[in-house]
């Protein structure tokens, strides 16, 4: 797992963070959720553990920011407040399960597994991806734009699923190399620049509005807004 850990709490924080390395996961750990957002939003982690009571942006906000953004990663909030009403608005905030301080490390590593482990099922039996009214048929390998089929190429198909489900997020040129080209390094070419456009001129040519954006010094992003 690739684990995102939001604690403010250092000695929590160094904590987890070694107990989740011992255990073969990887884990990158902020202080605040400012912080948390920013990494979050990459979509590049497994799972979330965000503490309630956060500086600067509290875990619920956090949660609830996130989810209303798009980003569906499954997040546990962790806190010192365990009765009913605070668990339930925690749940209602968007998080995926809720643990109450202190915890027993063994429990918060089978929490984890489980939430990646259902996400994964739900992403699995997903067949159709849609933005807009752009869509993608997974099962046929077919992509519609108000009705009228789009004819891709195979790494245009693949560019164009991996930005519809990250969709509304910025997606870096280091992102696509990785997941699209299956690069770890940057081989120094306009290989993205070419597909991006091309794949924009299959999506938007003809549409209204345009959904695929630049965003200047960052990447792309998918979206009607």
């Amino acid at each position: 797992m690739k684990v995102l850990l939001v604690e403010d709490d250092h000695s929590v924080g160094d904590f987890v963070s070694r107990e989740l390395e011992s255990a073969g996961h990887e884990c990158l750990h902020v202080s605040d959720g400012d912080q948390g957002w920013e990494q979050a939003r990459s979509g590049e982690f497994d799972v979330l553990i965000v503490d309630r009571m956060l500086p600067r942006r509290d875990g619920l906000t956090l949660v609830s920011d996130l989810r209303r953004e798009g980003v569906l990663t499954p997040a546990l909030i962790l806190s010192a407040l365990g009765d009913v009403d605070n668990r339930v608005l925690g749940l209602q905030s968007g998080a995926d399960d809720y643990l109450v301080k202190p915890f027993a490390m063994a429990e918060l590593l089978a929490r984890l597994e489980i939430l990646v482990r259902r996400a994964g099922h739900a992403s699995e039996l997903s067949t159709r991806l849609q933005v807009a009214d752009l869509e993608m048929d997974l099962l046929h390998q077919e992509v519609r734009r108000q009705g009228e089929v789009i004819s891709l190429q195979p790494r245009e198909y693949k560019l164009l699923e991996y930005l519809m489900r990250h969709a509304g997020r910025v997606v870096t040129r280091a992102m696509l190399l990785e997941h699209v080209w299956g690069y770890h390094f940057d081989p120094q070419t306009n290989v993205i620049d070419v597909h991006v456009s091309r794949l924009r001129q299959k999506i938007d040519r003809d549409f209204e509005p345009p959904l695929l954006n630049t965003v200047r010094g960052a990447g792309y992003r998918l979206g009607d807004g």
